[in-house]
């Protein structure tokens, strides 16, 4: 559903951009993998950006920012990796209207609350809707010899403009009054099935971490050896 191009923060600060498409959802095992290819251990290299996105659902790929969670974004994918195609159509009516836009966070809540939308794929203008609600709903009654005189475009206007709806490339989309339950609130609500952000394994970190703490020791020790030497001289 997703595709972040995951990129080595400190790498880049240096001058060299190392990255890598992640597809999501994604594992643990996944992710550890790739943060090994981009140099990310956890120890001399910790942060990533990501730097450019890919996705076949209309309207996300402009909503998504270079610092966002990896793991907000894998369980954004995985609801939509789950919706239905034509709840995935109504999903990128909404994206186009911009409700729930603002964050990873509302388009986590938006895909669990496209209930509170009335979606209508086949309805792209005015007319289809008028057409919609006198031949398919009923909603107004003509005499079939009317019918032909009748102006489907005005009466589908007046809908639109009473009900509020909009008319979007995927189609004819409007707010039905139901409640908007913000099931997400932030990362902590995300659980360990969706949380796939690990550095590689501690065994590797720990070795790495060793070596610092020896190279740091020597480090610091230096000036004790040279005051060493010169006071062997001196008494020499």
């Amino acid at each position: 559903m997703i595709e972040a191009y995951v990129t080595n923060l400190g790498k880049y600060t240096e001058g060299t951009l190392i990255g890598e498409y992640l597809k999501l959802p994604a594992t643990k095992e996944d992710v550890q993998a790739l943060l090994t290819r981009i140099g990310i251990d956890g120890v001399l290299y910790e942060e990533v950006f990501i730097t450019d996105y890919e996705t076949e659902v209309s309207g996300l790929r402009a909503l998504l920012g270079e610092y966002e969670s990896i793991d907000e974004l894998n369980y954004l994918a995985s609801l939509l990796s789950e919706l239905e195609s034509w709840e995935l159509a109504k999903f990128e009516a909404v994206l186009e209207v911009g409700e729930y836009t603002g964050s990873v966070r509302d388009l986590i809540n938006l895909a669990q609350n496209l209930d509170c939308y009335e979606f209508l794929e086949h309805v792209k203008n005015e007319e289809d809707l008028g057409r919609y609600y006198v031949d398919e709903v009923g909603l107004c009654d003509i005499p079939d010899n009317v019918k032909p005189y009748f102006d489907y475009e005005a009466y589908g206007r007046d809908i639109a403009l009473e009900r509020g709806g909009v008319f979007t490339d995927r189609g004819y989309i409007e707010n039905n009054g139901d409640r908007f339950t913000e099931h997400y609130s932030g990362r902590d609500d995300i659980t360990d099935e969706y949380r796939i952000f690990y550095y590689p394994e501690q065994s590797e970190k720990t070795s790495l971490k060793e070596k610092l703490e020896i190279y740091g020791a020597m480090a610091s020790s230096q000036p004790t050896r040279e005051k060493t030497n010169r006071a062997c001289e001196e008494r020499v």
